[in-house]
């Protein structure tokens, strides 16, 4: 396997996309709350914001097949 070397854009996007990856886990791990009470927003705007900037600098946004296979060679198990 060969080993990618990203710029620190790239790196910056796979770290944003990870966070971003994580909060929608910790959300859907947690417990309920009341039955019909609303559920908050899966992930904070904040959140997707960091993530959508990210891939932008990083000339990523609309290019997934790039990204993905960026984020493959990176982090393998995600």
């Amino acid at each position: 396997m060969t080993t990618a070397v990203l710029t620190d854009h790239e790196r910056t996007a796979v770290q944003a996309y990870l966070r971003l990856l994580h909060t929608v886990r910790a959300e859907f791990d947690s417990a309920p709350g009341p039955a019909g009470a609303p559920r908050p927003a899966v992930v904070p705007p904040s959140v997707l914001a960091e993530a959508d900037q990210a891939l932008r600098e990083a000339g990523l946004a609309g290019n997934e097949e790039a990204f993905f296979r960026l984020l493959r060679s990176w982090c393998p198990g995600t």
